[in-house]
């Protein structure tokens, strides 16, 4: 069955997720090694309390969750097809 324009759109926007957060994942660990081979300073990235390594560890994890939530979503998606194809 082809997929409707629904789930063409969702699976357009959960590749869109997967590919931001893939890029987060990237900014944040090359924050974390230039900080760490002292190219860049952690403290001019802290704010409040939180130092600059948690901030900048922050981009990276939330690149992780991005990524997690997009292919979670896909691996869903496809499950639910192949539970279509057995009926």
């Amino acid at each position: 069955m082809a997929p409707t324009l629904w789930e063409g759109m969702l699976r357009n926007f959960m590749k869109s997720l997967i590919a931001s957060g893939m890029c987060l994942v990237v900014i944040g660990v090359l924050g974390l090694a230039l900080g760490f081979f002292d190219v860049i300073d952690f403290g001019d990235y802290s704010v409040g309390l939180s130092s600059g390594v948690r901030v900048i560890g922050s981009v990276g994890i939330s690149g992780c969750l991005l990524c997690a939530i997009g292919f979670g979503w896909s691996e869903y998606q496809d499950y639910l097809k192949k539970g279509e194809e057995n009926v």
